[in-house]
């Protein structure tokens, strides 16, 4: 009679009585204060589950070195002058081999330089060349020092570096120590070279491969040993990592990063690399020569060296000579290794050329075997660390299922502005839906949440371009900027946003109240009136309830990876 449909006079009425029963703001805060507390509860239970203990003492470990100079002299009883560096020209021709990977039966071919003393004549010692990380070639590795060996009376041998279709994860180190073999007994069948008498130079990632090396060919003359990683590939690598962290000055929260992700089981993924058995008396069996330079911020220099000795001991072997050389980054060189043409540092060479002619001539050492500048290490070796299989499992599904969302979001927000567009175009509406009060919310929250994870990439990513710049030898930073202050505003920010989302479950929880919807039975149409959009609690259409809530869902698990990584302990 009036005009007014019973639907609308329904819409009303329910309108009326929701606007009469608002909560007081009391009663709101009753409700979203268990809410934050829970919430809360549950992100610190995931960082404290997923953290991982790690002593770091004993810390500021060192050896007192037993002289300062580094020069290494032997008895010389025949009085005859040792060979020298530039004692002979030095000729140079290249080989190639065939490098059958033991375990697929992929074939590389194997460039290998090969320099000689000219006019030296036979028995000759030789040295084969062992290559650290990377992919290094016999061109671009090992220059230097391989002339300087030569011009000594030394015939050398650089071999591109054996990798086939490895990766930094993936290499095959028992495969890499067969083609060093290789390359060892080529040298050994040269007319001008001493079959007993060759050695070889390994330098970081390729001491793990010298540890194979020794197993399979124990006939090794002797070896030098530059800045050797000793320990396997998860406590080397882990050591490194936390030290340079806290040597960039990075926030302990990032720190803890380190601990958490050298506990993954790689294993898992195929990848056997990080727990490698390197630590046994055959790979310290013949003389030995070990370097470090005081600015190598890669290798636990203190616990290196003591277990170097312990296992040269154990196989019966007291021929181990130790130098540490002031300013040397971890190649033995001065200055930024990403520069080229830096120098080695001080007396290398000489003393690296002194103590293999003195040894390929059984000549007994009368200089100090632990020399040069003292040694030290910051922290200890996380011998502590496993593989934990739960947490990788964990980690990988988490990770898994935030960027699936991610991806998600990303195309239903991309729907959106399309529809958007094209109603713009036709000159119509677009509605998505959304009540204002949740739009708002969802908006606020998502921006903020997503800000504070490029602030965390950001602040990662700064910390890894400090500890690269210092593993090259720079200097860290005097003021370490964003890889300290943007943990702890990150960490408050996390806060914030959980305290946010508390008072939007709030507010689902009022609405659902007054709707009659939490209550049981719930109030007669309610369900139909919410589901078909008449009486909205989220939003009036089904893609804007959808929307709404994946992107809540895809929020939290951002907040649940923060959670993961630490930044939810306090």
């Amino acid at each position: 009679m009036n005009g007014v449909s019973d639907q609308e006079r329904q819409s009303v009425m329910s309108s009326g009585e929701i606007q009469s029963s608002q909560w007081t703001r009391s009663k709101r805060l009753m409700v979203s204060l268990p809410i934050f507390i829970i919430l809360l509860g549950i992100l610190v239970s995931v960082s404290n589950l997923t953290a991982s203990s790690w002593n770091y003492e004993p810390t500021g470990q060192t050896i007192e070195t037993l002289a300062s100079d580094t020069s290494v002299t032997f008895d010389n009883p025949s009085g005859k002058t040792p060979a020298e560096q530039g004692d002979y020209e030095v000729t140079q021709r290249y080989v190639t081999i065939d490098a059958k990977q033991p375990s697929t039966g992929e074939i590389q071919h194997i460039k290998v330089l090969i320099r000689e003393p000219k006019g030296a004549g036979n028995s000759r010692p030789g040295v084969v060349f062992m290559h650290g990380a990377g992919y290094g070639t016999c061109d671009n590795s090992f220059g230097d020092m391989a002339l300087a060996l030569s011009s000594a009376g030394f015939v050398t041998a650089v071999p591109d570096k054996p990798v086939w279709s490895t990766n930094d994860a993936t290499r095959d180190y028992p495969g890499s120590a067969a083609i060093y073999d290789q390359v060892i007994n080529m040298l050994r069948d040269f007319d001008n070279v001493d079959a007993s008498n060759v050695g070889i130079y390994a330098t970081s990632e390729s001491t793990w491969i010298s540890s194979y090396l020794l197993g399979r060919d124990p006939d090794v003359a002797f070896q030098v040993l530059l800045s050797p990683m000793v320990y396997s590939p998860r406590y080397s690598l882990g050591f490194l990592a936390a030290q340079d962290f806290a040597l960039v000055g990075a926030h302990d929260g990032y720190q803890s990063i380190v601990r958490r992700a050298f506990n993954i089981d790689a294993e898992l993924f195929g990848l056997t690399n990080l727990d490698l058995d390197t630590l046994n008396p055959q790979a310290y069996s013949i003389p030995t020569l070990v370097a470090y330079g005081t600015k190598d911020v890669m290798t636990a220099q203190v616990e290196g060296t003591e277990k170097i000795i312990d296992m040269a001991h154990k196989a019966g072997n007291w021929d181990v000579t130790v130098r540490t050389y002031p300013i040397a980054n971890h190649v033995l060189r001065l200055g930024d290794e990403s520069n080229n043409g830096t120098p080695f540092a001080d007396a290398y060479v000489d003393d690296v050329i002194s103590w293999a002619v003195g040894t390929t001539q059984g000549l007994e050492q009368t200089s100090e075997r632990v020399a040069g500048t003292n040694l030290y290490q910051s922290i200890a070796v996380p011998s502590e660390l496993r593989a934990n299989s739960g947490l990788t499992i964990y980690l990988v599904v988490l990770h898994a299922s935030m960027v699936l969302l991610l991806l998600v979001i990303g195309v239903l927000w991309l729907i959106v502005f399309v529809r958007k567009i094209w109603a713009r175009a036709h000159r119509r509406r677009y509605v998505l839906g959304l009540r204002p009060v949740f739009k708002n919310a969802l908006i606020t929250l998502a921006v903020a949440t997503m800000a504070t994870f490029v602030l965390f990439g950001a602040g990662l990513g700064e910390v890894v371009m400090g500890v690269v710049k210092l593993a090259w030898g720079g200097a860290p930073a005097e003021n370490p900027g964003m890889m300290y202050w943007s943990w702890p505003v990150i960490q408050m920010v996390c806060v914030v946003v959980v305290w946010a989302w508390s008072r939007v479950f709030m507010r689902l929880i009022e609405e659902a109240t007054n709707r009659g919807l939490a209550q049981w039975p719930p109030r007669k149409g309610v369900i139909g009136a919410i589901v078909s959009g008449r009486q909205p609690v989220l939003a009036s259409t089904r893609f804007g309830r959808v929307m709404f809530w994946i992107t809540a869902v895809t929020m939290l698990y951002v907040l649940l990876v923060f959670a993961f990584w630490g930044l939810f302990i306090y």
